[in-house]
């Protein structure tokens, strides 16, 4: 029987930022994934402190950066790999009305360090932006691919991942702990994305999935080194490949890649780039988003000893090492949950 601190279901953004807190305090874990939820592995990884569709700052931008940067600074250091990536995004103006509400926002005291005053002109044949760009400082992109692909082969080593499915009806659970299988754990936390749904134990969890899809195309003529973010956004990955995303369905709940977001996608892509250029890829998740876009997290009500971290919505890159730390403290420090974040705020 082995015995750990922790059992933590899912290998995600949020799962990962979780086990960087466990790891840092010594505590010991294993992790369950069998890699049903894609939304944290095809994810863009863009990280802006800005929503680019209203000007407006991001929930708690400025402290989510300062907890998420060097988190992920950490984990380069210590896995020996490069997933953090200082990125200049440009929001493409569509309009003189859009450069003049860009700089209202600049002058507000939120958003000042964040939004640059200096509209930058279009200076590529092969873009479409004869009113300029604005450029959105402290962003990057992290590459979420490599993070997990990596991070699952760290916990290998550790004997700390189980590449398979937790089967909820397996777990056995009292005051002090609980017991799965062979493994003997203090706590468990649910970190599982959309995969929440199934879970028996938050069987009424107030979470709704978006399906997002997202293309990699490659443009040998496009020649940029920057994200432009207009109706859809295109990413650089270098090597003339690009990503180019994504899409909003409400409905559709699986993970297949559809004609129809590709179709979407391609369209308004060709608004503002001019080149010819090839879809490589073609990939699709749900995001684990929630109707008032803050995080679900807390302890079940029955059982103080199972915990879940959720509801990461499309911020997964700024917004999971922040509400890590924050489910991290309310457990082992017995500090009060935010109610912004705590899941109980939808009970009646």
């Amino acid at each position: 029987m082995k015995e750990v601190d922790y059992i933590v279901v899912g290998c995600g953004l949020a799962s990962i930022s979780f086990c960087e807190k466990l790891y840092k305090n010594g505590h010991s874990f294993v992790v369950f994934d069998d890699g049903s939820q894609q939304s944290s592995l095809v994810a863009a990884g863009l990280y802006n402190p800005v929503i680019l569709k209203r000007f407006t700052e991001v929930w708690k931008a400025k402290k989510q950066l300062s907890i998420a940067l060097p988190v992920y600074e950490v984990i380069e250091k210590r896995l020996g790999i490069k997933i953090d990536y200082q990125l200049q995004i440009l929001r493409r103006f569509a309009s003189i009305e859009e450069q003049n509400l860009w700089f209202s926002a600049a002058d507000k005291p939120s958003l000042e360090s964040y939004l640059s005053t200096t509209i930058i002109k279009n200076s590529n044949i092969n873009v479409v932006a004869p009113f300029g760009f604005g450029e959105v400082l402290q962003a990057g992109r992290l590459d979420t691919e490599t993070l997990i692909r990596h991070y699952k082969k760290f916990l290998i080593e550790k004997d700390s991942l189980r590449n398979e499915a937790f089967v909820y009806e397996n777990l056995s659970i009292n005051d002090l702990k609980v017991s799965y299988n062979n493994i003997k754990a203090k706590k468990v936390v649910f970190a599982e994305g959309f995969g929440v749904k199934n879970n028996p134990f938050f069987k009424d969890f107030p979470l709704n999935g978006t399906k997002g899809e997202v293309l990699t195309i490659k443009a040998p003529d496009l020649k940029i080194d920057f994200a432009i973010k207009s109706s859809v956004f295109i990413i650089p990955l270098g090597q003339d490949n690009y990503v180019v995303g994504s899409t909003y369905n409400w409905t559709d709940k699986s993970n297949n890649p559809t004609e129809e977001g590709k179709e979407e996608l391609t369209s308004k892509l060709k608004t503002f780039i001019k080149c010819d250029f090839e879809v490589v890829n073609h990939v699709a998740g749900i995001r684990p988003t929630v109707k008032d876009r803050r995080p679900l997290i807390g302890a079940h009500e029955d059982h103080q000893n199972i915990y879940v971290l959720n509801g990461l919505g499309t911020r997964g890159v700024m917004i999971a090492p922040y509400v890590a730390n924050e489910l991290y403290n309310f457990i082992e420090n017995n500090a009060e949950l935010d109610r912004e974040i705590d899941f109980r705020r939808f009970n009646s």
